[in-house]
């Protein structure tokens, strides 16, 4: 039987043996009605604040966060919505919340503000974590993280965030309090927060106790005088608007949740020999967002089994401490001594990867070097028919072979029925 991947932006046909299929899974199809009336509606009435009209009455300046490339959210589908409203404030901005990613190209600005970029890019800032100089000091977390942040968000009176909910890998989810931290906060506040998904209690699905999501929370605190309403919006598997919600930034967010699970909780009847864990685009633009698409993959494949990660990674490996620290480190249980002796961002990626390689074999299809892959754990394959040959030829002519076709942002879950 053939199989149609995502690879980039295009896909990749591969034939594998119906025995040895198991199945081909991504996002829960769900019922999608209007979009901008879904938008509409929750705009006139959100939770936990007054109607947006209510939060834009009087507004001298405003601030709008939105979300990089490596998230699909549609911040142009919502930019239109509320265009007509938010051009009559007397100043208006944009910050793209890059967190520690790069900025975006002029073809990613453009996919990012649709048909508005060409009036407001003289208008849009991109965060850098890096330039100390843009960062306002707001507090400090329970945990002793220092929260430092944009200060074109802390000087705005009106902010406005822009995102979408689904299951993130230690944050549980995405969405909310995100676009502060690590959205528009320091190189060195996101590094203290990130140290936090090292946590047995960070992952995906997991609020309560996950010391990194509460950190977030902490963040959010420190910004609470200011004036937020924000559009939280969760995606179908075609990234249309299944759902939306708005208003507080915590209340906006834990109301998309319900809706969220609906769409990227996927129901397995059992593990299998060999998962292909897919990093669709544009989450597969490095190797540092594509190394989600394994924490949600390993979830799916039995003890000993092969995952096999196909991710195009066209910008290279993204922030690379995690990389330099698995190629300079002869086998995993060293990679896990050296982060005991000092935590840099970045290094919960290394401590995840050797996780896995410490009782599964890792795979990978992307444009990355092959000696580079080699160097951290992972097995290259020039084509994903030529790994899936060799992945059935390993594990035997039995063997099931599970695609999860958007592993970046969908979490299985195994559920045996009738026993």
């Amino acid at each position: 039987m053939r199989i149609d991947v995502p690879y980039g932006r295009e896909h990749i046909t591969v034939e594998i043996g119906e025995e040895n299929f198991a199945a081909a899974i991504g996002p829960n199809e769900v019922d999608v009605g209007d979009e901008g009336e879904t938008l509409a509606r929750v705009l006139d009435s959100p939770v936990g604040s007054g109607t947006f009209s209510d939060f834009l009455a009087g507004a001298k300046d405003l601030i709008v966060i939105v979300n990089d490339r490596t998230r699909p959210t549609p911040t142009a589908r919502v930019l239109e919505l509320i265009h007509p409203q938010i051009r009559n404030v007397p100043d208006v901005k944009f910050i793209v919340a890059t967190g520690v990613h790069r900025a975006p190209t002029e073809r990613e600005y453009r996919e990012i503000f649709g048909d508005l970029y060409d009036e407001y890019s003289d208008r849009i800032i991109a965060h850098d974590a890096r330039r100390s100089e843009d960062m306002v000091h707001l507090g400090r977390s329970k945990t002793g993280t220092e929260i430092y942040v944009n200060r074109n968000v802390t000087e705005a009176t009106k902010i406005i965030v822009i995102g979408s909910v689904e299951p993130h890998y230690f944050a549980g989810y995405t969405g909310g309090r995100k676009a502060f931290l690590p959205g528009v906060a320091s190189y060195e506040t996101i590094e203290q927060n990130h140290k936090h998904a090292l946590s047995s209690k960070a992952r995906a699905l997991a609020l309560e106790g996950n010391p990194v999501h509460e950190d977030m929370v902490d963040a959010i605190k420190c910004i609470s005088d200011h004036d937020i309403f924000c559009i939280m919006t969760v995606l179908d598997r075609q990234h249309r608007i299944y759902a939306a919600t708005a208003g507080g930034v915590n209340e906006s967010f834990h109301a998309a949740i319900d809706r969220a699970l609906e769409v990227f909780s996927i129901e397995i009847p059992a593990k299998a020999d060999v998962v292909v864990a897919v990093a669709p685009y544009p989450m597969d633009v490095d190797l540092y967002q594509s190394q989600k698409a394994l924490e949600n993959g390993k979830m799916a494949l039995k003890d000993g089994g092969i995952l096999i990660l196909v991710a195009q990674c066209r910008d290279g490996v993204g922030e690379d401490a995690f990389v330099r620290l698995l190629s300079a480190s002869p086998d995993p249980s060293e990679v896990l001594r050296e982060i005991d002796r000092g935590y840099k961002l970045g290094f919960h990626k290394a401590a995840k990867i050797v996780e896995i390689a410490e009782w599964a074999e890792i795979w990978a299809v992307s444009d990355l070097d092959a000696d580079l892959l080699r160097s951290i754990f992972m097995c290259p394959f020039p084509t994903l028919q030529g790994a899936i040959d060799k992945a059935v030829e390993v594990k035997g002519k039995d063997a099931s072979v599970l695609f999860l076709m958007a592993a970046s942002m969908t979490v299985p879950r195994v559920v045996q029925r009738g026993v």
